[in-house]
């Protein structure tokens, strides 16, 4: 072998090398930026169909019926929202941006429900034999919700070589906890076009 394919050789391992121990590159972004990457469900999905799904909860008759009835806002708990769909969604972040959402509205009163909950009774629990008379928390005292809503994320895909569409729709209902009426129903629906 000459010297010449020699420094070449030696030159082309060296660019190889630097080229492969370059670093991964990340680049912060405010986490209010719409970016999506991969076509799944992401976290501009889920604050999107919250914010417009608690929207159309509110605007239904029930909350004016409620008023009307009762004389105070009604207070609402989230309950399970489960995860039909193709993907694995985490649904208590969706849980959190539709609690969220109710939360800024200030039109319903929100109570912790499910694990939570728990947790706070638990820690009123605690209280009895551990904290002050004069600070510790009664039991019996928790404000009961009125409401339950409730719901599903579903998908479906269609593909075929390498288009793919991505199809989600949420299906949430409002229910009264008392009669078990059913009081609003709505959905949202997502379609994602992703082309390799």
């Amino acid at each position: 072998m000459t010297k010449k394919w020699i420094a070449i050789i030696a030159i082309g391992t060296a660019v190889v090398t630097m080229n492969a121990c370059s670093p991964h590159k990340v680049t912060r972004i405010s986490p209010s930026d719409e970016v999506d990457i991969s076509g799944r469900w992401n976290n501009t999905d889920s604050k999107l169909v919250s914010q417009e799904m608690v929207s159309s909860v509110l605007q239904g008759t029930w909350l004016s019926d409620h008023l009307q009835k009762k004389g105070k806002k009604p207070v609402v708990i989230v309950g399970m929202v489960e995860n039909k769909s193709h993907e694995h969604i985490d649904a208590e972040t969706f849980i959190k941006d539709v609690e969220r959402s109710f939360v800024s509205t200030q039109k319903v009163g929100l109570v912790q429900g499910g694990k939570k909950r728990e947790e706070l009774r638990g820690e009123r629990a605690d209280q009895q034999t551990n904290a002050s008379a004069s600070s510790m928390k009664k039991f019996g005292l928790e404000n009961g919700a009125d409401y339950i809503l409730q719901g599903s994320i579903n998908s479906i895909v269609d593909s075929y070589k390498k288009d793919k569409v991505v199809y989600y729709q949420v299906d949430l209902q409002l229910t009264n906890m008392e009669t078990n009426e059913v009081v609003w129903i709505g959905d949202k629906k997502i379609a994602k076009q992703v082309r390799n």
